[in-house]
């Protein structure tokens, strides 16, 4: 049995927190003196990232991945509060695809850790689009039409693990492919695409419920009124995903996005590149290049306009959309952890007895300066996320609970 006290995200009140076999057992307000609460770390329905990637220069779609390293990713996740994912393989060859998968599903199986964060796979291709925008950093020569067979491969080999699937309406065999992979469970997502609208609904009205980071992944300049935006953004069949660190998407696209799509029909994500954490420069992975630069961009090699990736974790997308787009903490909180479990039929791990303990500690503090680029601040003024402990399926997994 574990008890700490800590911040409800919902009030900022105080309330002491008992865990008892992998639930929330008790929870219960307690009376702080007025000089202590702000001491006192928030704690909110753990972390639920559906896209990442990697990190400090490791990939979980890497031709090399081992299970050391899968935990290693898996636990510098935890260590920025991120109590749930889905580890994403992007665009490669078959055989680079499988070994992350059967990478994946062996440190599933070997490492504690690794088995309580990690709900489910996410392949972000190989069917989207080939062309340079809307291909963002997924390498040419590995994209290509869908395949159901293929699909089924890999899903053999990581026992039926792959949760979610990206692909673009307008790549070929992909209308059918949407049809058979929605048919066997499996959540099928929009992105990386230059489609036309009539494409966007035959994906939608095959099964495709969700926009993979909705804003990125496609053209630079696109056309004012028949443009993929407006179709995705307009079909309430749609739930979208965003990337609120500041460099992908600006303040304003992201209120435009909240006011389409409500608190009911977004989700936040941190797309984290395997070279999140890493200092500025140049990188490779495999067929992809990056560079990684001063202002904390991500973006492909020599194409600095084409962003690869993310820099930030879910917890710094959370501090600035609430200021981005002035909401509350428990409205920002629960798009990156509440909204994706619902979407897929995960524990929503409440702050209610009886609920499954997995949970984020972390506290906000005033950041010197935003970290967007020509874009002012929408609120009073920054918000810099720190975890302070990970706990998944009430094991803690990060942080001390007694030093908080």
């Amino acid at each position: 049995m574990t008890s700490f006290v800590a911040r409800d995200y919902r009030s900022g009140l105080p309330v002491q927190i008992t865990i008892d076999e992998g639930k929330i057992a008790s929870l219960n307000s307690v009376s702080i003196s007025d000089s202590d609460p702000g001491v006192l770390p928030f704690v909110g329905p753990g972390l639920f990232d559906i896209q990442v990637n990697g990190y400090s220069g490791l990939w979980f779609g890497s031709e090399q991945l081992t299970v050391d390293e899968t935990v290693q990713i898996v636990q510098a996740l935890a260590d920025c509060g991120i109590a749930r994912c889905f580890p994403t393989i992007i665009t490669s060859s078959f055989e680079a695809m499988q070994h992350g998968l059967q990478t994946l599903k062996k440190a599933v199986e070997q490492s504690d850790v690794v088995r309580r964060v990690v709900r489910g796979f996410h392949l972000e291709g190989p069917y989207i689009s080939p062309e340079d925008g809307p291909r963002g950093a997924h390498p040419r020569q590995h994209v290509r039409k869908a395949d159901f067979n293929e699909f089924q491969k890999w899903q053999s080999a990581c026992d039926h693990r792959v949760r979610l699937v990206t692909v673009a309406p307008e790549a070929e065999g992909v209308i059918p492919f949407i049809r058979q992979a929605t048919s066997s469970g499996v959540l099928v997502a929009i992105g990386h695409t230059a489609a036309t609208a009539e494409q966007i609904a035959q994906a939608v009205d095959a099964g495709a419920c969700l926009s993979t980071h909705l804003g990125n992944g496609c053209s630079a300049m696109l056309p004012r009124h028949s443009a993929i935006l407006w179709n995705q953004l307009a079909d309430d069949r749609l739930t979208a995903s965003v990337i609120a660190d500041g460099w992908h998407l600006p303040s304003p696209v992201l209120r435009s996005f909240l006011r389409c799509k409500t608190l009911k029909r977004l989700i936040l994500t941190c797309d984290v590149s395997g070279f999140g954490g890493c200092a500025p420069g140049r990188y490779s992975s495999g067929d992809v290049s990056v560079d990684v630069l001063p202002d904390g961009r991500i973006a492909v090699a020599g194409q600095n306009q084409y962003l690869a990736g993310s820099g930030a974790t879910t917890g710094d997308c959370v501090a600035h959309l609430m200021t981005s787009c002035e909401l509350s903490l428990e409205e920002a909180w629960e798009l990156a952890s509440v909204r994706p479990a619902v979407m897929f039929s995960e524990p929503e791990c409440w702050l209610q007895p009886g609920q499954e303990a997995t949970l984020t500690l972390f506290h906000l503090r005033p950041g010197e300066t935003g970290i967007e680029q020509d874009v002012a601040p929408a609120g009073p003024g920054f918000l810099r996320f720190q975890c302070a402990a990970t706990i998944a399926e009430g094991r803690l997994i990060s942080g001390a609970l007694d030093a908080v």
